[in-house]
C-alpha cells in the first residue's frame, strides 16, 4: 500500500480484483479501459493499478464513463 500526504493508506487493484469487485472478468476491465469507460489507471512500470476507494466511489456513483467521472471528481474538489 502506498501513503498519501495525510498518512492515508491507498489500496491498489489489479484488473482481476476490480473485476471482482464490479462483477466482470478481467478481460472486460482491460476493454473497458481502452474505450474510457471506468476510472484511469496508476501505470508503476508495466504494471496496471486502480485506486480502490476511486473505484468503490466510482461504482457508487453509478459508474459513470471516464469522462464524467472526472468532470465529476473536479466538481467535488471545486466544492469543497
Amino acid at each position: 500500500m502506498l501513503e498519501q500526504e495525510t498518512n492515508q493508506k491507498i489500496q491498489l487493484w489489479n484488473a482481476e480484483t476490480l473485476g471482482q469487485r464490479a462483477s466482470l472478468s478481467k478481460r472486460q476491465i482491460f476493454r473497458l479501459n481502452s474505450c474510457g469507460k471506468i476510472p484511469a489507471p496508476i501505470r508503476i512500470g508495466g504494471s496496471v493499478r486502480w485506486d480502490s476507494q476511486e473505484c468503490t466511489n466510482w461504482i457508487m456513483a453509478g459508474a459513470p464513463d471516464r469522462k464524467t467521472w472526472e468532470a465529476m471528481k473536479k466538481e467535488s474538489r471545486n466544492n469543497d
